[in-house]
């Protein structure tokens, strides 16, 4: 079982030629209204991949909370330890350019009163691996990690995004709680800043900051596929598939839940990984986040076919 310890959101689309630059304003015809937050994101993959999943935050007592926490469980995740609070649900309103990049801007509302106390029962269902993201207050999901690390629980930190004035002290702390470390190319840059560690390329970039912190680093490179270093000064690299994309909107948060849902079902950290990529290029080629990620019998067929 995976326990997902994050975010909730409803996510409104908005669909535009170019993403505005500041202070341009820039029609779009209308907008989608999505269910989103990175946590529930990665829970979602992590089910659909078939791992059984359960999921704790926090979410208002609103109707988007009790929509959103229906969602979940249609997808056959736990979210007994998902608390109501009174705060608003959390929103984020993501502009998709044409190309397929996005920009997004969360108002975090219910997020913000997540409390690591709502896993106390979950320690005794032995989780295979506690997964984690930075969309909650950094106090509690650091509480979370270190709770799950005293009871032997394998911790995957998604460091997006890159907590706003974080100081190095309290990042090693995080890291040191910590057994896998996923970021992409600027959160890699933006984390191994804060540590002084530097690095000519994004291999050795990422074999410092995993000498430095003493975690296994996962760096994502888009169309380039994703890396693996453990501080051996030599990485592991994971080809994507060449593919067309249409939203990138939630590929991120797919690697991560396949991830895990690999390492659940027993893969190796490579075969995980090398899974997970595929199943990231997948959800690229379908709007929105959650609604483009792929089940498992999708993810197979794309891998017997020597697409990845």
């Amino acid at each position: 079982m995976i326990v997902v310890f994050g975010s909730l959101n409803v996510d409104l689309v908005c669909r535009v030629e170019a993403i505005p630059k500041p202070g341009e304003t820039v029609l779009a015809p209308r907008y989608e209204r999505m269910p989103g937050g990175k946590g529930a994101n990665q829970a979602t993959a992590a089910a659909r991949a078939g791992a059984q999943t359960l999921f704790a935050g926090a979410v208002g007592r609103d109707s988007f909370g009790e929509e959103e926490a229906a969602i979940l469980e249609r997808e056959g995740i736990n979210v007994s330890a998902l608390a109501r609070v009174e705060e608003a649900t959390g929103c984020a309103f993501i502009t998709v350019a044409a190309d397929g990049e996005n920009a997004i801007t969360v108002a975090s509302g219910a997020n913000r009163l997540a409390d690591a106390a709502s896993l106390a029962s979950v320690w005794a269902k032995a989780p295979s691996a506690l997964v984690l993201q930075m969309e909650l207050p950094f106090e509690e999901t650091l509480r979370a990690a270190r709770e799950a690390r005293d009871h032997g629980v394998r911790v995957v930190l998604n460091l997006a995004p890159v907590p706003v004035g974080v100081d190095s002290a309290s990042l090693r702390a995080l890291f040191a709680a910590s057994d896998i470390l996923i970021v992409n190319e600027h959160e890699l840059a933006e984390s191994a800043a804060i540590l002084s560690v530097s690095g000519a390329d994004a291999d050795s970039l990422a074999n410092a900051l995993a000498v430095e912190a003493g975690i296994t680093v996962l760096a994502t490179l888009g169309g380039d596929g994703a890396l693996i270093a453990t501080g051996q000064g030599v990485s592991e690299r994971f080809r994507a598939p060449r593919i067309e994309p249409v939203d990138t909107t939630g590929a991120g948060d797919t690697l991560c839940g396949v991830l895990a849902a690999g390492l659940d079902a027993g893969l190796s950290l490579s075969d995980a990984t090398q899974r997970a990529v595929a199943a990231a290029s997948l959800a690229c080629l379908s709007f929105g986040a959650r609604s483009a990620m792929p089940k498992a019998e999708a993810i197979d067929a794309f891998l017997a076919g020597g697409q990845a």
